[in-house]
Protein backbone atom coordinates (compact mmCIF):
# COMPACT_ATOMS: atom_id res chain seq x y z
CA UNK A 1 0.00 0.00 0.00
CA UNK A 2 1.36 3.67 -1.22
CA UNK A 3 -0.30 6.43 0.66
CA UNK A 4 0.48 9.43 -0.63
CA UNK A 5 0.16 12.88 1.35
CA UNK A 6 1.74 16.08 2.76
CA UNK A 7 2.82 17.87 5.93
CA UNK A 8 0.21 20.15 5.27
CA UNK A 9 -2.42 17.64 4.46
CA UNK A 10 -4.33 17.12 7.89
CA UNK A 11 -6.44 14.87 6.47
CA UNK A 12 -3.15 12.79 5.55
CA UNK A 13 -1.54 12.95 8.47
CA UNK A 14 -4.49 11.92 10.48
CA UNK A 15 -4.96 8.86 8.54
CA UNK A 16 -1.27 7.76 8.16
CA UNK A 17 -1.35 6.28 11.86
CA UNK A 18 -4.98 4.62 11.26
CA UNK A 19 -4.02 3.12 8.25
CA UNK A 20 -0.64 1.59 10.06
CA UNK A 21 -2.51 -0.01 12.85
CA UNK A 22 -5.59 -1.32 10.71
CA UNK A 23 -2.64 -3.03 8.80
CA UNK A 24 -1.24 -4.25 11.58
CA UNK A 25 -3.77 -5.96 13.19
CA UNK A 26 -5.92 -7.12 10.32
CA UNK A 27 -3.45 -6.97 7.23
CA UNK A 28 -0.14 -8.13 8.87
CA UNK A 29 1.59 -8.81 5.74
CA UNK A 30 0.29 -5.74 3.47
CA UNK A 31 3.38 -3.17 4.16
CA UNK A 32 2.70 0.62 4.03
CA UNK A 33 5.00 2.99 2.26
CA UNK A 34 4.12 6.63 2.68
CA UNK A 35 5.61 9.50 -0.74
CA UNK A 36 5.49 13.17 1.03
CA UNK A 37 4.76 14.66 -2.50
CA UNK A 38 5.70 17.63 -1.38
CA UNK A 39 8.92 16.54 -1.00
CA UNK A 40 8.76 13.71 -3.91
CA UNK A 41 6.89 15.39 -6.29
CA UNK A 42 8.55 13.83 -9.53
CA UNK A 43 7.40 10.45 -7.82
CA UNK A 44 3.67 11.81 -7.04
CA UNK A 45 3.60 13.31 -11.07
CA UNK A 46 4.68 9.85 -11.92
CA UNK A 47 1.63 8.36 -10.25
CA UNK A 48 -0.85 10.53 -11.26
CA UNK A 49 -1.22 12.56 -7.98
CA UNK A 50 -2.80 15.54 -8.42
CA UNK A 51 -5.19 15.99 -4.83
CA UNK A 52 -4.18 14.71 -1.89
CA UNK A 53 -4.54 11.99 -0.17
CA UNK A 54 -4.27 8.89 -2.36
CA UNK A 55 -3.88 5.35 -1.08
CA UNK A 56 -3.07 2.91 -4.22
CA UNK A 57 -3.10 -0.90 -3.06
CA UNK A 58 -0.62 -3.37 -4.92
CA UNK A 59 -0.61 -7.06 -4.69
CA UNK A 60 2.26 -9.13 -6.09
CA UNK A 61 3.50 -5.85 -7.73
CA UNK A 62 0.32 -4.95 -9.40
CA UNK A 63 -2.20 -2.06 -9.26
CA UNK A 64 -5.54 -3.46 -7.34
CA UNK A 65 -6.97 -0.52 -6.04
CA UNK A 66 -6.95 3.10 -5.68
CA UNK A 67 -8.65 5.61 -3.61
CA UNK A 68 -8.67 9.52 -4.22
CA UNK A 69 -9.46 12.56 -1.62
CA UNK A 70 -12.59 11.41 0.08
CA UNK A 71 -13.12 7.05 1.46
CA UNK A 72 -13.51 5.78 4.62
CA UNK A 73 -11.03 3.39 6.14
CA UNK A 74 -14.18 0.72 5.98
CA UNK A 75 -13.88 1.19 1.93
CA UNK A 76 -9.99 0.55 2.04
CA UNK A 77 -10.15 -2.53 4.47
CA UNK A 78 -12.62 -4.19 2.43
CA UNK A 79 -10.87 -4.11 -0.20
CA UNK A 80 -7.77 -5.37 1.04
CA UNK A 81 -9.53 -8.21 2.35
CA UNK A 82 -10.45 -10.04 -0.83
CA UNK A 83 -7.33 -10.16 -2.14
CA UNK A 84 -5.49 -10.36 0.91
CA UNK A 85 -6.92 -14.23 1.24
CA UNK A 86 -5.19 -15.05 -1.50
CA UNK A 87 -1.71 -14.34 -0.13
CA UNK A 88 0.71 -17.19 1.32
Amino acid sequence: MILFGGEHCGVCQSIKPRLAELLASDFPKVQLCYIDCEAHGDIAAAHRVFTLPVIELYFHGQAFGRFIKVFSLAEVKEAIARPYQLLD
